[in-house]
């Protein structure tokens, strides 16, 4: 049964989109992924990496980008039958430029860049709210948690090595957690309207969800669509504000519905001389940035 309504039906075409990319034949999935390639040569193939769809496997996936490396080695021009190789990862639902690798050591040589911070990545979100200040950096450690809740589930959360003393409002310092990771991430927003903002994402480090949970529990702006991180104790669907809701002609209860809107849109490698990729935003978050009368900056 097809909605009537364009937002409910476009929001049923994206997760209808996620579930067929699960249920393709791999040679169709390698089929997407070269039609999706935006530059390569013999050391690297960069692509525009599809919404929904995860790099690793894991219970319950059929498919991932991982698992279809040989094959999409084989339709590519002028390969080696070689397979290629992951550099770095992207969320499932995170979109946009992803390098892979032609050789082992060409993956390896990346994959330093990457852990030697030699890499400039930029994204872009869409942000509830507005970051206060509107440029700047998030600089707090990163732990995983579980949370005790009636459904107990494992998230990334804030190890602050600071807090603010309740007595006389003064910061001090408290112990560091062992487990925690150094997180950097550099921020600054582009555009704002209806109660959401644009925002310019530079992560320094690289740690698991990262941007995610600097934008929500860092900074309180939690990404358009992220159902996870938008409250602590519980799994439930992101609250969005009135205003939002309107612009979006969506209903509170078909919230959950919502993707996420992370996108990654430059990277940049110094691979000999500096490579710089950029993938525009994906149709559904260049159709929210309409709604929401956000305006893309020129480049």
């Amino acid at each position: 049964q097809i909605p009537k309504d364009p937002t409910q039906r476009w929001l049923r075409e994206l997760a209808a989109l996620s579930q067929q990319l699960q249920q393709v034949h791999p040679n169709v999935l390698a089929k997407i992924l070269r039609q999706r390639t935006v530059y390569q040569n013999e050391e690297i193939v960069v692509i525009d990496k599809p919404y929904g769809l995860p790099v690793h496997g894991g219970p319950g996936i059929k498919n991932c980008i991982a698992d279809v490396l040989p094959i999409l080695a084989k339709m590519l021009e002028n390969m080696k039958a070689e397979p290629l190789h992951l550099c770095h990862r992207l969320d499932k639902e995170t979109t946009g430029v992803m390098v892979l690798a032609r050789s082992k050591e060409a993956a390896e040589k990346i994959r330093l860049l990457f852990k030697t911070r030699q890499v400039e990545k930029i994204y872009w979100a869409i942000v509830l709210g507005d970051p206060d200040p509107v440029e700047g950096v998030v600089e707090i450690p990163i732990v995983e948690k579980e949370v005790q809740s009636h459904q107990s589930h494992y998230k990334m959360t804030l190890a602050p090595n600071y807090r603010l003393c309740p007595e006389d409002g003064k910061v001090m310092k408290i112990r560091k957690n062992r487990n925690a990771e150094r997180a950097v991430t550099r921020y600054r927003r582009l555009a704002s309207a209806s109660a959401c903002s644009l925002l310019e994402l530079q992560p320094i480090t690289g740690v698991k969800h990262q941007i995610r949970v600097h934008l929500a529990y860092g900074l309180g702006c939690p990404i358009l669509g992220d159902h996870k991180y938008s409250h602590w104790s519980k799994l439930a669907p992101q609250k969005l504000p009135e205003l939002t809701l309107r612009r979006l002609k969506l209903e509170q209860s078909k919230a959950r519905h919502l993707p996420l809107h992370l996108h990654a849109h430059r990277l940049c490698l110094p691979l000999g001389q500096p490579l710089d990729f950029v993938c525009k935003p994906p149709l559904f978050f260049q159709k929210t940035l309409r709604k929401l009368e956000l305006d893309i900056p020129k480049d």
